[in-house]
């Protein structure tokens, strides 16, 4: 029997009473997690052997060592020529690479601060700092709507083909940040081979959960890469991907997949900002990982620990919410986030409604350009940092915040 408003009021005072202070706002590892890769911190010592293909204590090596740079091509499907490696997360290459449009611009065309106008295609839901480094830039976003293959390529096909002014579209195609949603082959396809009225069009592929599954199944998408080349746009696309949920986001990797005139120029013009890399770091990484099979061990142990507040998270929503219409969701197979859609303008009152609870869940309309989510449906969760107790207390919250605030919406 459904609980009534009163029973749903008196709920929600006992949640506030309780002093809670519980964050799943940010995609987090937590600390069991990281504990897995404090082994990585004995691997090198003073008596370790630095000087191999280069001395790893010195300036050579701008791109990154050999070693880890042979690693991630396997694990992306592509040659080490093609691999960057760059700082310690991927973001900073990507901030890197819109900085680079904006000041010098790509293929020899003019720099994106000489035009009018400057725009890119974001698919929504989407990843918030994709959105902020635009508008850093002052780069005007374009809303893409987002199915479970991917953004709606109708709609980018017309618009890339149409307008001069879209230099760019951000993608996350394995586990999409927050939906979950995996690009269909279909999809990389068009995305590699339409035709663009901007010759520098640029796809930033952010392929940030590519090894980070939550099913026996690991699912894989096409290379775009390789796509790319097919269709006669080899520079066309980069790809990012890092350790920073494999082992520690402070102290990690970041990588940087593309072309190999890319690759080259890419290297060629970061010297003054990064001349090397920590190359001692990059061997720690690859100490630990040691090859594909080294990689896919450790991030069973990752899933082995998040796997089950997935599974609580779709639990207390089916318990809390089944037969209410309020809320649609779908367990992700892999990545970091679920996603939850609401009944239209739910979302910021159920934000927070949440954090006078004590509970802290990502910002809604964070997923949204400029935070602008039209129907204020959309909410993010990330269950990876808090313990099981706490996201199992924080998750009845929730379920009691939406049906607190959908009553209200209804006049109940």
């Amino acid at each position: 029997m459904r609980e009534t408003a009163e029973e749903i009021k008196t709920r929600y005072e006992e949640f506030c009473k309780e002093d809670l202070n519980i964050n799943m706002e940010r995609g987090w590892p937590c600390k069991e997690q990281l504990d897995l890769s404090m082994p990585m911190l004995n691997l090198i010592g003073a008596d370790s052997d630095l000087d191999r293909e280069v001395d790893y204590r010195g300036y050579a090596g701008t791109a990154g060592i050999e070693p880890l740079k042979k690693l991630f091509a396997e694990l992306l499907d592509v040659t080490p020529e093609e691999v960057y490696l760059g700082g310690t997360m991927s973001t900073t290459i990507m901030y890197d690479l819109v900085n680079k449009g904006v000041l010098f611009g790509f293929e020899g065309c003019k720099p994106w601060k000489d035009l009018e106008k400057v725009r890119f295609l974001c698919p929504v839901p989407g990843y918030e700092k994709h959105f902020k480094i635009c508008d850093t830039f002052g780069i005007e976003m374009i809303p893409v709507g987002m199915d479970e293959n991917g953004p709606d390529m109708d709609r980018v096909v017309r618009l890339v083909r149409e307008d001069e002014s879209i230099k760019g579209i951000w993608c996350v195609p394995l586990y999409s940040n927050p939906t979950g949603a995996i690009y269909s082959d279909e999809t990389v396809e068009r995305l590699a081979s339409m035709q663009t009225k901007a010759r520098d069009f640029r796809i930033f592929w952010d392929n940030a959960y590519c090894v980070h599954h939550l099913t026996d199944k690991k699912y894989t998408i096409q290379n775009i890469l390789r796509k790319c080349e097919e269709s006669g746009f080899p520079n066309r696309v980069f790809e990012f991907a890092s350790t920073s949920k494999m082992t520690f986001p402070g102290g990690g990797v970041g990588v940087c997949v593309s072309s190999r005139e890319n690759i080259k120029w890419l290297t060629k013009s970061s010297l003054l900002q990064l001349k090397s890399g920590d190359k001692i770091n990059q061997l720690r990484h690859y100490l630990l990982l040691k090859d594909v099979e080294g990689v896919e061990e450790h991030m069973k142990k990752h899933r082995d620990i998040i796997g089950p507040k997935f599974d609580l998270v779709d639990q207390v929503l089916h318990e809390e919410l089944d037969g209410w219409e309020l809320a649609e969701w779908k367990k992700p197979l892999g990545g970091y986030f679920f996603n939850v859609k609401l009944k239209e303008n739910m979302a910021h009152k159920v934000w927070e409604v949440c954090k006078e609870a004590g509970v802290s869940i990502t910002p809604a309309g964070s997923t949204f350009p400029y935070g602008n989510d039209p129907e204020d449906a959309y909410l993010r969760l990330a269950p990876t940092y808090p313990p099981l107790e706490e996201l199992e207390k924080a998750m009845h919250v929730l379920g009691v915040c939406i049906k607190m605030v959908g009553i209200k919406k209804a006049g109940l």
